[in-house]
């Protein structure tokens, strides 16, 4: 692994750039990573994804010897062709081929600058500089590995704002009955009831009983009346969520909410799903419905102000139904963050 420091035009604060870059965050679906390189962008930092022997190489978007991006180039079967000279990259981006010098030795010099990789949940996680003191652990997702669960592993969509503005709306528990009407939820139902954040050794969990279902709002089924529905919440600090649905009887719906930091200003967002009925449906009706509900966010993701999110709790106001976001905002804190980038 390369010691890395933050990139040229890097957006975030040097300090808050370094905490993040020992996180694990998602850059690409497993599925997405082929027969090509893919490009992705992690914290500012240029990647280049490729899969040699079935394992997957992150590395630095640049060619060591004249700096091309390697997205430029192709994939055979020995590892990733620089488009302008030829030189090829395969396991751990070692280089192993100089076409124009076949019988020269090769320099360690020429090898990639790689990251360390894991890949979990149907997604390649990337740490740019890990704590080897404190190294940090992926987030947990409930029931991916259950028996009568079907794993679905929705695309990957940008939002014009910060991770952590856009991971503290899907905590958010109020805005149901403003912005997800034509999902699932109900304009009439807007109370929220009661509820605790309970902090863990990842961050925090929250378990919310309310009436508010979460059938699709074109769907026949509702639950029994009078029926309670609890959605467990698991925050895995700084940008990774779970939400566990208990539907009637044993039905189970978990949704990650895996947010990527491409930049301070920009952010991927993945969302893997598990559960356990309506397995005949065609994933592709669930990524149309999950992209929905998250397109129902967007704009109050994407305009809010300031665009970081303040951790200093008395910079905004707050009501009883925040007790997730201030859980979360603390957390941070806790963890050391500042103002997360350059303003």
């Amino acid at each position: 692994m390369s010691k890395v420091t933050p990139p040229a035009h890097c957006t975030f604060e040097p300090d808050d750039w370094l905490k993040l870059a020992a996180q694990w965050h998602p850059v690409a679906r497993a599925m997405d990573i082929a027969g090509a390189p893919v490009k992705a962008v992690l914290l500012d930092e240029q990647l280049v994804l490729y899969r040699i022997g079935g394992e997957v190489v992150a590395a630095r978007d640049v060619c060591p010897h004249r700096g091309v991006p390697l997205t430029l180039g192709f994939h055979d079967e020995a590892g990733i062709v620089c488009p302008y000279h030829g030189l090829r990259f395969g396991e751990g981006g070692k280089c192993n081929r100089i076409p124009s010098s076949p019988g020269q030795p090769i320099p360690a010099k020429l090898n990639l600058s790689t990251f360390a990789v894991e890949e979990r949940y149907g997604l390649i996680w990337v740490c740019l500089a890990p704590d080897s003191e404190r190294p940090a652990k992926l987030p947990v997702m409930p029931h991916w590995q259950t028996a009568g669960f079907q794993q679905i592993n929705c695309p990957g969509f940008e939002v014009n704002g910060f991770a952590g503005r856009q991971v503290e709306g899907f905590l958010d528990v109020a805005h149901f009955a403003w912005i997800h009407t034509e999902t699932f939820a109900d304009a009439n139902n807007q109370q929220v009831p009661d509820y605790q954040a309970v902090e863990r050794e990842y961050g925090f969990e929250a378990d919310y009983w309310s009436t508010v279902g979460n059938y699709p709002a074109s769907s026949e089924f509702r639950a029994p009346e009078g029926f309670k529905w609890l959605r467990h919440f698991e925050m895995h600090l700084p940008f990774t969520a779970t939400l566990t649905i208990h539907f009637p009887g044993e039905a189970r719906l978990v949704i990650m909410n895996a947010a990527s930091p491409v930049s301070a200003r920009k952010t991927r967002m993945f969302a893997p799903i598990a559960r356990n009925f309506d397995l005949d449906i065609p994933v592709e009706d669930v990524y149309a419905f999950n992209q929905r509900v998250f397109e129902e966010d967007r704009l109050m993701v994407e305009t809010q102000m300031p665009e970081r999110l303040p951790l200093d709790l008395s910079l905004e106001a707050h009501i009883p139904a925040d007790r997730s976001s201030i859980a979360y905002r603390r957390g941070l804190k806790k963890m050391g963050f500042g103002d997360f980038f350059l303003v």
